[in-house]
């Protein structure tokens, strides 16, 4: 997986140290065999170079430990961490998003050398990252955190500004895709998987199926548009509490027949090469790992111009971007690469090349590890 590619990768460079993974996991319902999703704590001893995505795949001699973290505040867990941390004594410890946030504390108790926290997007709870109480316990951490590490500028933006973080300890690493996974699969096996005709085109979108990811003004938006007996199709892969209703919403007679859900997939390279567009209508993002991933695998983007998606697609060159929630600009976005196969190729092309120069896997896990080894040999901002 991208992760495990990226510590692998970074790994061959590194100059003479051994490298030691411990995954601490909050609560024990996030492990699931050698996949650590969502409040995860990553502890590296020397250097950890790694890449973040929804599922974060481990090397296989990795050691998992969970806390059974009590949902909401739990000072009994942050307790238990500070005690497992001064039994690893780590160089460095490195939490992502508020779900691991508590580990800021644990390591300052610890007495960890150097802590970095992420911040790779935001909940649906709040989604401009406006939370005072959130706020006021992350501008508390920053003496205690070595960076601050955003993976846009609009995030790194957002810490700086609206938090209030020292700009000297928030630095951008923007996440990478591997363009060897995406871009090579068999199209007409893919087709073929999805049952559609060589002549349908096919609007994809890949996510968890959650309101921040606003896959219902999407339906919306689709089912604007004329339906052509077959001629395009909508696939949305993902799964997640908004199922149901998005289900029920796409059963109604304007969109019967015209969309198709496919839930969770773990072919989601092979799918890709299936598509013709691809499409992501969220209210708010941090980086999209999915967008990277279609741009490597050749397909134009229409996204909503929110988070880091400007900073991925190009207006007019790699894709279109649509104000957040305006379902008549996503339709108009998503028609008119329907009329236009020429344009969907030539976008396509560009953006491919754009994610193979500028946000390779490679690319990540250098400027990873270059931030390890800064934190772990200089002083605190």
């Amino acid at each position: 997986d991208r992760s495990a590619d990226a510590v692998g990768r970074a790994g061959k460079d590194d100059v003479g140290g051994h490298v030691e993974v411990h995954a601490v996991v909050l609560t024990s319902d996030d492990v699931r065999g050698d996949v650590v999703v969502d409040d995860l704590l990553e502890l590296g001893i020397d250097e950890l170079p790694f890449g973040f995505d929804e599922f974060l795949r481990l090397p296989g001699d990795a050691e998992v430990i969970a806390l059974d973290k009590r949902a909401g505040l739990d000072p009994g867990a942050v307790l238990r961490l500070a005690r497992l941390l001064r039994r690893l004594r780590p160089d460095i410890v490195h939490s992502r998003n508020w779900g691991a946030f508590d580990a800021v504390a644990a390591a300052a108790l610890a007495r960890v050398p150097a802590v970095i926290h992420g911040e790779h997007g935001r909940e649906v709870s709040d989604p401009q990252g406006l939370s005072p109480r959130r706020n006021r316990l992350r501008r508390w951490a920053a003496p205690f955190t070595s960076r601050f590490v955003a993976v846009s500028l609009d995030l790194a933006h957002w810490l700086t500004g609206t938090v209030g973080v020292p700009a000297a300890k928030v630095v951008t690493i923007h996440n990478g895709v591997d363009p060897r996974r995406f871009g090579d699969e068999d199209r007409a096996a893919a087709r073929r998987g999805l049952g559609v005709a060589a002549d349908t085109v096919v609007v994809g979108t890949v996510g968890r199926l959650d309101p921040v990811k606003d896959q219902a003004g999407l339906l919306d938006a689709y089912a604007a548009l004329p339906p052509t007996d077959g001629r395009h199709i909508l696939v949305i892969v993902g799964d997640g509490p908004c199922r149901a209703t998005l289900a029920a919403r796409a059963a109604r007679p304007d969109l019967v027949g015209r969309v198709r859900l496919l839930g969770e997939r773990d072919d989601v390279a092979r799918l890709l090469a299936g598509f013709d567009i691809f499409t992501l209508p969220s209210i708010a993002e941090g980086i999209s790992n999915t967008v990277l991933e279609a741009m490597a695998s050749g397909l134009p983007v229409v996204a909503t111009r929110t988070g880091g998606n400007p900073e991925l697609v190009e207006d007019g060159v790699t894709g279109r971007l649509v104000p957040v929630g305006d379902r008549s600009a996503l339709a108009g976005a998503l028609a008119g690469y329907l009329a236009d196969p020429h344009l969907r190729q030539l976008h396509g092309k560009v953006g491919r090349q754009r994610a193979i120069d500028e946000f390779s896997l490679d690319r990540m896990a250098s400027r990873y590890r270059e931030l390890y080894r800064a934190v772990a040999t200089g002083p605190r901002a």
